[in-house]
């Protein structure tokens, strides 16, 4: 009986692996395949990678297997190994990334009159081509499309890993892990990484098991940074360690009672988000790169290197702006509340273009997802789909006090400020000096004075706002024009 190719993409994992175990339902022997391509660029996210293939290629191991590692165009890569192979099918999960649409489609036209082509939607609770309106277009607005998808029923049950796992393997060439060069060398930077993750689907069931119980406390405290209560799941889901079906129904067996419900269910309204954010991407494959609200293309952004420099090194001036984006450097993550404060931070007390906040979170995030991290970026810029209006502008000061209120976080990645007092903490320059004195804080030395004004640009950022709008209002800006 001829193999099949099982091609790992985004679901490196053995339970609830639809591919996976349609292979295995098959009856032939697998041979299992990952393809590092263009895809997987982020620094941080190619080091959660070397950890993950490598726990997989265990797992296999254990089933008498392993992980054949390859480097190059997945379409060309996996025709060579069929062809060595005397594969008779590929199995596949799709992803929805407009590249990685495009290697799909390349895979079918060079394979498919030779090989069985299975490709599964497993990556989402729901996949992208579904729900539509009722006219049969996509939804823009979250809100409608959450209560069409909920409308489906629950996703299906997760299926146990296959076994016993047929392989294949012998003779296959692979790289050795370490050649795929995923870890970074001289500098070290990912000791914060080290000691904070545990990536691999042993570690995403653990931080699952963690979740479950937390997640009573979701809906109250999911915006509190100085509080470990939200389920850090979403490198796990980025790499497909976890299914999303897995952590629905885990949170729902652990959550039965009315009063834990509550926070359960605002968690799992999230795994929606995540799902419409892959939705838009799948139906608006230019998301990463232009405006959904095309007027945007006329915003006045600014280029500013050293504002921009300052931000991505948390040397603002702005304790939770600076806690957040030290947090992220040291971990590879960042509490979602504080990713949209830096985010506001950034395009419109900045006003620098959104674009370059989301490359810098594409290489920094160990869950750096394209179509999560465009959308969002387009809903805090407030020109994307569902987008919280332009002039909606986070004080950051006083989302720190909300949110941070007794400035904890801000102590434990700001700690130059750890001495001052609550009162304090959230705006050290507006503090009197003897109490910056006791504190031996020395702004503009120790920590820096805030490289913008807050209140003045607001103002700037609103004005740039009507500019905009006002230039399409006008005559010059009507079709046909040379606006722009």
């Amino acid at each position: 009986m001829p193999p099949v190719i099982v091609w790992f993409r985004r679901n490196l994992r053995l339970c609830d692996n639809a591919a996976l175990i349609a292979a295995a339902d098959s009856g032939c022997p697998i041979v299992p395949v990952y393809v590092l391509d263009e895809l997987d660029c982020g620094g941080a996210s190619r080091w959660w990678l070397h950890f993950s293939l490598e726990r997989l290629d265990k797992d296999l191991k254990r089933r008498h297997s392993r992980l054949i590692l390859r480097r190059g165009r997945p379409e060309r890569v996996l025709a060579e190994i069929a062809a060595s192979t005397g594969a008779a099918a590929i199995y596949y999960a799709r992803r929805y990334e407009p590249l990685a649409r495009a290697q799909e489609s390349r895979l079918g036209e060079l394979l498919g009159d030779s090989l069985d082509i299975h490709p599964y939607d497993d990556y989402l609770l729901r996949g992208p081509s579904a729900p539509k309106t009722q006219s049969d277009t996509p939804f823009k607005v979250f809100t409608p499309y959450w209560k069409a998808s909920v409308g489906l029923g629950d996703p299906p049950l997760p299926s146990p890993a296959p076994s016993p796992l047929q392989t294949a393997t012998d003779g296959v060439a692979s790289l050795a892990l370490d050649e795929l060069a995923l870890l970074p060398t001289s500098p070290d930077w990912a000791q914060g990484l080290r000691d904070t993750w545990t990536p691999g689907e042993d570690g995403a069931a653990a931080r699952l098991d963690v979740a479950c119980t937390a997640v009573k406390d979701y809906a109250d405290g999911r915006d509190r940074p100085d509080r470990d209560l939200t389920s850090k799941l979403s490198p796990h889901l980025h790499f497909g360690e976890l299914s999303p079906r897995q952590v629905w129904h885990a949170v729902k067996a652990a959550n039965l009672a009315a009063a834990r419900s509550r926070g359960a269910e605002a968690f799992l309204r999230q795994l929606y988000w995540r799902d419409f954010s892959h939705y838009l991407l799948f139906h608006f494959p230019d998301l990463p790169e232009k405006p959904l609200r095309e007027e945007f293309e006329h915003f006045p952004w600014h280029e500013n290197a050293a504002a921009l420099e300052a931000w991505q090194c948390g040397w603002t001036g702005f304790p939770i702006v600076d806690a957040g984006m030290r947090q992220l450097w040291a971990t590879g993550w960042m509490h979602n509340r504080v990713r949209m404060i830096v985010a506001s931070f950034l395009v419109k007390d900045l006003m620098i273009p959104w674009r370059q906040g989301a490359d810098w979170f594409l290489d920094t995030l160990v869950d750096a997802d394209l179509g999560n991290n465009s959308a969002s970026w387009q809903w805090v810029a407030g020109c994307g789909t569902d987008a919280a209006p332009y002039f909606r502008i986070f004080n950051p000061t006083l989302q720190g006090k909300k949110f941070d209120p007794n400035g904890d976080y801000i102590r434990r990645w700001v700690p130059e400020l750890a001495q001052l007092p609550a009162e304090a903490i959230h705006e050290p320059r507006a503090a009197e000096r003897d109490l910056l004195d006791s504190a031996g804080q020395r702004l503009g030395v120790d920590y820096p004075e805030p490289i913008v004004n807050h209140a003045a640009a607001r103002n700037e950022a609103l004005a740039a706002y009507q500019s905009m709008r006002d230039l399409l209002k006008s005559p010059a800006a009507s079709p046909g024009s040379s606006v722009g």
